[in-house]
């Protein structure tokens, strides 16, 4: 199947899945390489949340997309899954307030509101409140959005197929989306369309630098997390109904199959639509393919079957068992827990 720019050799692409153990500094390392080059037989692999700039870290060890070394790394991702005939999507993720000084170098977060999320932050010296963020001034806004493409254009000029923003969660650009968190009182707050203004302002940058048919967006209409509380879904048609004027590669929704949001959400989108059913929740096969069969999905996003199953697609595609994934492992450490999964024999 093709989305955009993107060739996908099937229909089951990974989920973007935050691992931190890049090195230090946002470098996509050894193990990095390794693990992406595992999991090429994905039809797209979406990476990891990678920050577009260095206030844009929320947690330790994620990868970066904002200095030469960064891109570097990324090349041999990009090189490495490109051996193995992968397609790969940087995810791009700005957390926003859901970050804390000691996990960026000391710069004060920045969101759409001056409020501070509830809930901590794990940092090298534990557990602490999320730092309280500034709230960024209108004529910043150009500029953030400009981050984004010159991430994009680093993203590509290391060989990535494409780059997805992230939309969902409750990082940046949901925090511009939800009613409970932006609080605004300028032309990126209160109705649907100002609120949806700041997403469209950053896809349409990301657009004009990388072509539209490399960019993806990721949104989680509804869904409560990373202290988003109310999540007005009016918002998504007026959203999605201008991001579908931009000829983005695909729309990529995290929510329940039967939520109402999604099929109206499909309506409107006139591009490849990729869906993610579940948020830490078993994936079951002949759910997904139901999903794409009855055309309520192009494509299925998963996640924790890939942590453990670098051969998922080949596993269920022969009916084989599948690996059991440690949670222990989930973030940061070595390579246990994360290359060294066993793929089927022979």
């Amino acid at each position: 199947m093709t989305a955009g720019a993107l060739q996908a050799a099937n229909r089951i692409w990974m989920a973007p899945l935050t691992r931190n153990r890049a090195d230090a500094d946002g470098t996509p390392n050894d193990l990095n390489v390794e693990y992406y080059r595992q999991r090429a037989g994905s039809g797209v692999l979406i990476t990891e949340g990678s920050q577009p700039s260095a206030v844009g870290q929320g947690y330790i060890n994620t990868a970066g997309v904002v200095d030469d070394a960064n891109e570097a790394g990324w090349k041999r991702v990009a090189d490495a899954v490109h051996a193995d005939g992968g397609q790969l999507v940087v995810q791009f993720m700005h957390a926003g307030r859901i970050s804390h000084t000691d996990n960026n170098g000391g710069r004060r977060p920045v969101s759409s509101t001056g409020k501070a999320a509830a809930g901590e932050m794990f940092t090298a010296d534990g557990m602490k409140p999320h730092t309280t963020p500034r709230a960024l001034e209108t004529a910043e806004l150009p500029g953030v959005a400009a981050e984004f493409a010159d991430a994009a254009s680093r993203a590509v000029r290391a060989g990535v197929d494409g780059v997805e923003l992230h939309a969902a969660n409750g990082y940046l650009l949901h925090q511009f989306l939800a009613d409970g968190v932006n609080d605004r009182t300028d032309s990126y707050g209160g109705s649907p369309e100002n609120r949806a203004r700041f997403v469209v302002d950053v896809a349409k940058a990301t657009a004009e630098a990388i072509g539209a048919d490399r960019v993806g967006i990721r949104i989680s209409p509804g869904h409560p997390f990373n202290d988003v509380t109310e999540d007005d879904l009016s918002v998504y048609e007026t959203l999605v109904a201008q991001l579908a004027e931009l000829n983005l590669a695909y729309l990529h929704v995290l929510a329940e199959a039967d939520d109402p949001i999604v099929a109206k959400l499909k309506a409107i989108w006139p591009a490849t639509f990729v869906l993610n059913t579940g948020f830490g929740v078993e994936d079951d096969r002949d759910e997904l393919e139901r999903l794409i069969a009855d055309g309520l999905a192009d494509a299925v996003t998963v996640g924790r079957p890939f942590l453990a199953n670098p051969d998922l697609v080949e596993r269920w595609t022969r009916g084989a068992p599948l690996n059991e994934p440690n949670p222990d492992t989930f973030y940061g450490g070595g390579a246990e827990g994360y290359t060294d999964y066993p793929r089927l024999a022979g």
